[in-house]
């Protein structure tokens, strides 16, 4: 089975400072790819953030979330990778502000052209 028929978990780990994606491989659960708020394209974003007066708790919105499912998806596409999924009881058990920043996330993975099984669901509980 090659990696493109593999189907692959995509898990967020969500803060108010920052936001990563990793899509592990099913059988060893080893990350194949991932993209977070971390990297260096991000770091001017989240420098002006904690600059600001009064100080924001919050360093990533629905563009960065957008620009990082951006990053994640095409990576996936170099590597051969055309499905993920996610595990959208975890998805909808997150609080209300930070699913709101995920479907930004997930629509851009989409248009990268990976398909992203569960997203339908969590697009329709919004």
């Amino acid at each position: 089975m090659g990696p493109s028929n593999q189907r692959h978990l995509l898990r967020l780990a969500l803060s108010c400072r920052k936001i990563s994606a990793q899509v592990t491989n099913p059988g060893t659960d080893s990350i194949v790819a991932m993209a977070s708020s971390t990297e260096q394209e991000f770091i001017s974003h989240y420098r002006s953030k904690i600059t600001t007066f009064p100080r924001s708790h919050k360093f990533w919105d629905a563009k960065i979330a957008s620009r990082i499912g951006e990053k994640l998806g095409f990576r996936l596409n170099d590597i051969g990778i055309s499905h993920v999924e996610i595990d959208v009881t975890e998805e909808l058990s997150r609080p209300i502000q930070y699913r709101k920043m995920v479907l930004p996330f997930l629509i851009s993975v989409k248009r990268a052209g990976i398909n992203v099984a569960g997203a339908e669901k969590l697009e329709s509980q919004m």
